[in-house]
Parts: structure tokens; sequence; C-alpha cells
């Protein structure tokens, strides 16, 4: 594909297939169950099937097609490992490209937006795109001052078709649930779609960057580019080098993997503490592991044009449940979870058996380092998603009210890339130093008061 497809009849077509092939390899399925192949077996084989189907139309529409894909692809490591190798290999390929717009196109959305005469802001510019995504792709470049930049052009009618796409997936989105284990998928897919006119507003994403850049100068974990140049559906900023994340995924050292994880949970928690903005798109094409003298390696940050706006940092109740969670205080943490929404007024929970849900996920927390793996990823999907479960059957009556819905995701999805990472972190520490209500506040008055005596 050399353009995006933009046509509502194409694109509604080509996803119009994807429950028809579903259908057909249940059929299939069937067949071999017949034949004697066991439902284990059979069930892993349609997965597979499924999945290369489902990622290569994903890849080959762009739009809100492919950044369902990507948001669907940091839980990979949730997938058993026979069936998660051929989804990993599709998934890296929406996490860092697609096929990219024409240059005839490029032209003409650079002169529309920056005038006819737009090649003379730039000393050189490179015709072919060294990154393409969802709405739009990216091309370096070098700006009149002769500083790298990465110039980001939005497709013409990604709008329309980033909402066509995440309204047709709805329709189906029973079909793509086992495609991850314990996921729902069609909340992810309703929040994508809520969330379509700040993603295309190239404005509001150079705001976020500009605060992020701002805040994170000279920080020694993190480096977000500066904004160069904004107007309409183009957006210039200072290029950076670096390792995309999915590579050190791939093909990195336990060094890389252990820093990189490191500094993702960092910034994932002193992001919002320190710009009251959350990064709502953790998926590894939007990070950079960069080599540093002084510390060894950085973190890239890129792609703001998804985020959730947190004026206080992180609400308090995170912490305060988490602390409360690990203190063993079941009745102090339901009483919370009812006040802040996440247990209807109509239904009565045992407290105990809201905390034994919840204590083998915040596992990470309770220790003083905690190494992510597919394996530990995978055990936590099968207690949620197994019916004969408790936990299956007490996450049912949980809720997930609105104010916490992306952040719910972003916590997620960045789990996700940790256990693809198989990084070991220092998570407390991080929860200790930037989530407002996990140290109690005796904790927090001394390390305060020692601050101020040294």
């Amino acid at each position: 594909m050399s353009d995006l497809p933009r046509k509502a009849v194409t694109r509604t077509a080509k996803l119009a297939a994807l429950p028809l092939g579903f259908a057909g390899r249940a059929t299939w399925g069937l067949g071999k169950r017949i034949g004697g192949k066991s439902a284990e077996i059979v069930g892993r084989e349609l997965q597979q099937r499924t999945a290369e189907q489902l990622f290569k139309v994903l890849g080959e529409l762009k739009g809100g097609a492919m950044k369902f894909g990507q948001a669907l692809s940091v839980f990979e490591s949730a997938l058993p490992e026979e069936v998660a190798g051929p989804y990993r290999a599709a998934l890296t390929k929406l996490q860092e490209a697609a096929p990219p717009m024409p240059t005839h196109s490029v032209h003409s959305a650079l002169e529309e937006r920056l005038g006819e005469n737009w090649s003379e802001l730039f000393l050189e510019f490179e015709d072919k795109p060294s990154a393409a995504a969802s709405i739009g792709q990216v091309h370096r470049a070098v700006w009149h001052d002769g500083r790298e930049v990465a110039v980001k052009v939005q497709y013409p009618g990604a709008g329309e078709a980033l909402l066509s796409d995440l309204t047709q997936l709805s329709r189906f989105a029973r079909l793509l649930g086992p495609l991850i284990p314990g996921m729902d998928i069609k909340p992810l897919i309703t929040e994508l779609r809520d969330r379509v006119s700040e993603e295309l507003d190239y404005g509001l994403e150079a705001q976020a960057q500009t605060a992020h850049a701002e805040e994170f100068a000279g920080d020694p974990d993190v480096l977000v580019p500066a904004v160069v140049h904004q107007c309409d559906q183009i957006l210039v900023t200072e290029w950076i080098d670096g390792t995309p994340l999915s590579e050190v995924i791939a093909d990195g050292t336990q060094e890389q993997r252990d820093r990189a994880g490191q500094l993702l949970a960092r910034f994932l928690f002193s992001g919002p503490a320190r710009t009251g903005l959350l990064h709502a798109d953790p998926h590894p094409g939007n990070f950079r592991l960069l080599p540093d003298e002084k510390n060894g390696w950085r973190l890239g940050v890129l792609d703001f044009g998804t985020v959730d706006r947190l004026p206080g940092g992180l609400p308090l109740p995170i912490g305060d449940s988490l602390r409360m969670t690990l203190d063993g205080d079941a009745k102090a943490v339901y009483e919370l979870l009812c006040e802040e929404g996440f247990v209807k007024e109509s239904i009565d929970l045992e407290p105990d058996a809201v905390l034994d849900y919840l204590l083998p996920i915040i596992e990470p927390a309770a220790a003083d380092e905690f190494t992510f793996t597919r394996t530990w990823m995978r055990s936590q999907a099968a207690r949620v998603a197994d019916p004969r479960s408790p936990a299956y059957q007490l996450g049912k009556q949980l809720n997930l009210p609105p104010a916490y819905l992306l952040i719910h995701r972003v916590t997620l999805s960045t789990i996700g890339v940790l256990c693809q990472l198989g990084a070991t972190v220092r998570l407390r520490d991080e929860l200790e130093e930037w989530l407002p209500g996990f140290l109690p506040d005796e904790e927090l008055l001394g390390d305060e008061e020692s601050a101020v005596e040294a």
C-alpha cells in the first residue's frame, strides 16, 4: 500500500472482512477437532491465524485501525509463548512502521500548510519517511537554522478514517476478545474514539510536548525533543537518534533492558507530577534508548498526541489504595474503592476477597526490585480471564470510573512493555518518589525534615 485508503467503502470492506475470516477459521477449527486434534492445539492455531489476518489489515489501513493495533500490541506479553512469537513480529511492525504516503502527496500537504515556498524552510528534506504511524508519517530534515528536525505530516483524510475505523471495530469487539486473555477490548476502542479530536490536533500536541521538553530540559534520565514549528497538520520537532525500544525488546542486552525499564517506570510516574500531564501512548515505537556518557543510557520520549491532563499529578487515591493493600488493610482499601466508584453502590463485596484480588496485581510494588516477565504477565491474565477463577468472578463486579480509564490503560500498557523487556526494575523507588499517597504522611514529613537538615 502506498497511500492511506480513505474511501469509507474501501476501508469498511476491509474491516468487515475480518469477522467473516474469523467465522471461516472457526469452521476450519471445528473440522480439525472432528479430525482428532485437541481443543487446546486447535485454539492456538485459530488464535495465530486470526492475529495474522487482523494485524495485516490494521497495518495496511493505518488510521484508527492501526491505532487500535498499536494499543493492542503492548499486551502481546500476556499471550501464550507458543502463540506470542508470530504475534510479536506482526505487532513490532505496527509499532514502528506502516506503508508510506507517496512523495507527491507529502509535497502537496507541505505546500498547502506551509506555503508554496515550503522547501525554503529546510536546508535538507528527506522524501523517504523515517517512520509512518497511525495518522501521520515523519520525515527527517534540516531546518533553516541548521538543526536536525523531524517533520510530522498528517495523512489527508486521517480524521475521517480514524473515526470510521474505530466505529467499525467496535461493532465486532466481542470477536476480538479472545486475542488477549483477560482484556476487555470494547472499552479500549471507545476510549480511543473519545480522543480522536485531540489526536488530530497538532497544536495541542505541540503544547504538551513543549511542556515536557521544558520540564525535562537537562534531565539526566529523560530527553524530550523541543518543538521547532507547528502549523495546522504539520509538526516540526528536534530530531533525536537512538535505539527504538522495539529493538531493545528484540535484541537488547540485559543492562539495556533493565535501564530502559527503570527509566520507563520513572517517566510514567514522574511525568504527571512534574508537568500535570500523562503521556498516554506508551507503545515501544514512541521511545528511544540513547547512549549517555555519564549515566549509560537516557530515555527519549516521542509522540505527545494523546495525554491525560492531571493538574495535581496522579490522583491521590491510587497511592493511598496501593499503600493500604500492601499493608493488608482490607477494610480501608474496600471503603476507598467504594468512595472512588470502583465498586457500584448496588454491589456488596467481601473486603478480604477484594484484597486477595489486588495483591497479586501489585506484587511489583511490594519488593525492593521486581523482574517483569512474560510468564508473570500471562499468569495475571489467566487469573482474571478464567471463568472458573474467583478473581474472574470478582473482577466482573468491579467498575472502572471514567476519570481512571486512561490512567488504567497507560499503566497496564507500560507494565506490558516492561514484561516484553524482561526488565528488573526498582518500581517501589519510583512510587515512593513520585506517587502521591504511596508513602504515609509521617514518612513524607520525615523525608522533608531530613532534606532541610541536609
